[in-house]
C-alpha cells in the first residue's frame, strides 16, 4: 500500500526526533567524561590519570605509607608491606614501582585567573588543590559577619576551609579569622578537595556550595558558580592521581647480634648525626629552612620522649623519607642512608630492609631512580614537590 504525504512526513519526523536524542545522549556521556579536564597540563609527557587500581607487588623494602585509621571512600595509596615474599633481583622493584603508575587520559591546563581580579594567594586558595569560590560585594561586609555565617559549618568540616578578603588600600588578601576586624568588598573562599584521608565526598561539598549561597544571600554579595558534579570528579580525579605517587622509602637500622639499642647511648647518636628529637617522640631531619627530610622513630611502638628514653631499650629504628613531600627526593634518600649507615656505625647495627637483609647497591640505584622518577611525575601533573600544593595534597 503506497504511503501517504502525510504518513512519509510522520516517519521522517520520527527519524530525525530519534537521531537527535541519540547525538544528545552522546554529547552528554562526552562532557561527563571530561569533567574532570580541569586540573593538570596537557603535553605528550603530562602524567596520566585513571581508574587503575593501584597495588604493591613484593619488595624488599617497607616501602610503606604512613598508617593512619582510614574510613570508607578514603585514598587508597600505594603499599608496600613487611608481609611478602623476598625480592629476587632490581628488575622486581621496577615492576613494583610501575604498579603505582597512572594510566588515563591527558588533562588540560586550568583557565587562568582572570587579570581583573586580585590573584589569589596559593597558600590558602589553590585552584588545583581547593574549590575556591569568590564573592563580590557592592558595599564592605564586615569580617566578623562572614566569619559567624562561615563557621556555623566551617569547625564541622573533615577538610581544610580558608576564607581571604581583600584589603584595597594594602592591595593584598588577609585570611580572615575569628577576630578579624575591618570591612571588605572582594572575599574568597576556599575548600580543600583532597588530602591523605581521601577526596572530599558529595556530601561535604554540597554543604559548602549551599552554605556559600545562603552566605551571599545574607551579604548580598555576588558568588561565584561551581558545579558540584564537575568539581567532585575533579577532586576524585586528582585523588587518584596523588595515590599514584604517594609512597614512602623506608630503611631500617637493627641490633648486629640480633639484641637491642641501650636508649642511653640512642640520643647523644642520634643528635650528633644532625638529628633533633620532636614532641611527636620521633628524631627529624630538617633542611636549612626547617623542612623536614626523613624521620627516625622507633621499631617498636613506643615512641621516644625525652623523659624516658634513657630508659629504653629498643631492637631497632625506622627511617622514613616521604617521597611528596620533600623537593630533591634523590637528595633526601641520600641523606637519609648516609645517616642510616652513622647511627649503624656508632650503636653496633646494620641496616637492612624488611626482610632484615642488608641493602644491596643495586637496590640503592633501583630505589633512587624511582625516587626521581615519581617526583618528575608529579612535576609533568603540576605538583612540584615539597610545594605548599604538595604540602597540603599529602598531609
Amino acid at each position: 500500500m503506497a504511503l501517504s504525504e502525510l504518513q512519509i512526513a510522520l516517519i521522517g519526523a520520527g527519524i530525525v526526533a530519534i537521531a537527535l536524542v541519540w547525538g544528545y545522549n552522546a554529547w552528554q556521556d562526552r562532557k561527563h567524561r571530561k569533567t574532570a579536564d580541569r586540573i593538570f597540563k596537557s603535553s605528550p609527557g603530562d602524567v596520566l590519570l585513571g581508574n587503575q587500581e593501584i597495588a604493591g607487588a613484593d619488595q624488599p623494602l617497607d616501602e610503606t605509607h604512613r598508617e593512619m585509621h582510614r574510613e570508607p571512600g578514603e585514598r587508597q595509596e600505594p603499599r608496600f608491606t613487611d608481609e611478602v615474599d623476598e625480592v629476587a633481583d632490581v628488575d622486581e622493584l621496577d615492576g613494583a614501582m610501575a604498579a603505582a603508575e597512572p594510566a588515563g587520559e591527558d588533562l588540560p591546563e586550568l583557565a587562568p585567573e582572570p587579570q581583573s581580579k586580585p590573584m589569589l594567594p596559593e597558600e590558602w586558595a589553590d585552584a588545583v588543590a581547593d574549590c575556591v569560590l569568590r564573592m563580590a560585594a557592592p558595599n564592605p561586609i564586615p569580617a566578623p559577619t562572614v566569619w559567624a555565617l562561615l563557621s556555623a559549618w566551617s569547625e564541622e568540616s573533615s577538610k581544610a576551609v580558608h576564607c581571604l578578603a581583600h584589603d584595597e588600600e594594602q592591595g593584598r588578601w588577609l585570611v580572615v579569622a575569628a577576630d578579624t576586624s575591618g570591612h571588605y568588598r572582594e572575599w574568597a573562599v576556599a575548600l580543600q578537595l583532597v588530602d591523605r584521608r581521601g577526596p572530599v565526598s558529595d556530601a561535604e561539598l554540597g554543604t559548602f556550595l549551599d552554605s556559600m549561597q545562603q552566605i551571599a544571600q545574607q551579604t548580598g554579595a555576588e558568588l561565584e558558580q561551581a558545579s558540584l558534579a564537575e568539581t567532585l570528579a575533579r577532586a576524585r580525579a586528582l585523588d587518584e592521581f596523588c595515590a599514584a605517587v604517594d609512597i614512602q622509602f623506608v630503611l631500617h637500622v637493627v641490633e648486629a647480634s640480633g639484641g637491642v639499642f641501650a636508649g642511653t647511648k640512642l640520643r647523644g647518636v642520634a643528635e650528633a648525626a644532625g638529628l633533633l628529637l620532636e614532641a611527636d617522640g620521633v628524631f627529624r631531619q630538617r633542611d636549612a629552612v626547617g623542612m623536614e627530610l626523613f624521620t627516625v622513630a622507633n621499631l617498636g611502638d613506643e615512641p621516644f620522649a625525652a623523659e624516658s628514653i634513657k630508659s629504653l631499650a629498643t631492637h631497632g629504628l625506622t627511617l622514613s623519607l616521604d617521597v611528596p613531600r620533600v623537593s630533591d627526593g634523590v637528595q633526601a634518600f641520600n641523606h637519609m642512608l648516609a645517616t642510616a649507615r652513622q647511627l649503624s656505625d656508632r650503636l653496633g647495627g646494620v641496616v637492612v630492609d624488611a626482610q632484615r637483609a642488608p641493602l644491596a647497591d643495586a637496590m640503592i640505584d633501583a630505589i633512587r631512580a624511582k625516587s626521581n622518577e615519581l617526583q618528575q611525575r608529579m612535576r609533568d601533573g603540576g605538583i612540584v614537590p615539597g610545594s605548599t600544593r604538595a604540602l597540603r595534597l599529602f598531609s
